[in-house]
């Protein structure tokens, strides 16, 4: 079932993804080689509790960290361990905050080093497909619109694989509600967009094929052929004019920009 959002319900959530962003800023003025997953969990978690919130992952269906960690060919899902981070790795981070009873969700994929053109260029497709998919989500248009959005630049124009198993979704008083919002479709098909709908877009897409598999942790999502993979997301609300972009890519970007280990991200026009 679809919920829609009070504009004062929109700022709750507007809240918690600020939470989330300041967490992942933490996080891109801590990476750099050597430094591990389990290190920047820590320092998120710690983060999004100094602010009064709760970490919107830890527990939920049982998994056991604050953030998503996953690194180079892992899609998304990843638990943090204790094996340093390299020159040349990029690694996606995920993040949820449960405040005042809504929750936030954003993602964003950090490149320490020298990584490779390629993948560079795989980041900034990827983010740009994001946008894309936000520039679609105003009231009247579908879900099918977002979709094609993304599939249609990363995969028709830039020939990656977007991941078809995981999608975005839904958010408000749970992490994941209706409706889906996958990264492939047709334009014109699906869920009517509504004012007040809030949603988390979130393109995972495959530097190679877009097949993936799962782990033996239980969690961790790699892309099968083991080519690298890139995943940013927004939470939205949708509005007649537009989207309302609730979470902050900024406050991350102003942090990597002082991290001298860390490579900008910059849009691809």
């Amino acid at each position: 079932m679809v919920t829609y959002k009070t504009d004062e319900e929109i700022e709750l959530i507007r809240k918690s993804c600020l939470l989330v962003c300041d967490a992942l800023a933490e996080v891109a003025t801590l990476l750099k080689p050597g430094i591990t997953g389990q290190t920047i969990d820590s320092a998120a978690e710690m983060v999004i509790r100094d602010h009064g919130g709760q970490p919107g992952f830890k527990g939920y269906r049982g998994f056991p960290a604050t953030l998503c960690v996953s690194k180079n060919e892992e899609v998304v899902h990843g638990i943090p361990n204790n094996q340093a981070f390299k020159d040349g790795d990029i690694v996606s981070v995920d993040c949820g905050v449960l405040m005042n009873g809504f929750f936030g969700d954003a993602a964003y994929t950090f490149a320490i080093g020298d990584v490779p053109e390629k993948t560079m260029e795989l980041l900034r497709v990827t983010k740009r497909s994001l946008y894309l998919a936000i520039e679609q989500a105003r009231a009247g248009q579908r879900i099918g619109d977002i979709s094609f959005a993304v599939q249609n630049y990363c995969e028709v124009e830039n020939h990656y694989g977007v991941v078809r198993e995981l999608v975005g979704h839904g958010v408000g008083k749970n992490l994941h509600e209706s409706p889906d919002v996958p990264n492939f479709g047709k334009r014109g098909r699906g869920l009517k967009l509504r004012a007040g709908l809030v949603i988390a877009i979130e393109p995972m897409v495959n530097l190679g094929d877009k097949r993936v598999a799962q782990a033996q942790d239980g969690w961790t999502i790699f892309a099968r052929d083991h080519a690298p993979s890139a995943h940013y997301e927004h939470t939205i609300a949708v509005r007649e004019q537009g989207a309302d972009i609730l979470s902050d890519h900024l406050r991350i970007e102003e942090a990597i920009k002082n991290n001298a280990e860390l490579k900008e991200i910059s849009n691809k026009n």
